[in-house]
């Protein structure tokens, strides 16, 4: 699996046919496939290529779960 430094996974925002990642707990994952990711964005509250685990500890309206419907492409670097 690879591992990703947060910068490294910042290029990955949906912008110019880049996928989409997001980060929670310490996994990327690549929710390119997600409608709800549409260029980069979710329900213009979070943009791709970032640390999602605490805005989805805290304020999700759903479960974190929903991300288990996508791949795990890597972990971040310690």
């Amino acid at each position: 699996m690879q591992e990703f430094t947060l910068e490294e996974v910042a290029k990955f925002n949906g912008k110019d046919g880049e996928k989409v990642y997001v980060v929670y707990a310490g996994q990327v994952y690549d929710v390119s496939g997600s409608e709800f990711w549409n260029g980069g964005e979710h329900m213009g509250l979070h943009v791709a290529g970032t640390d999602l685990t605490e805005a989805l500890d805290m304020e999700a309206p759903h479960e974190i779960d929903a991300l288990e419907n996508y791949p795990v492409v890597g972990t971040i670097k310690k």
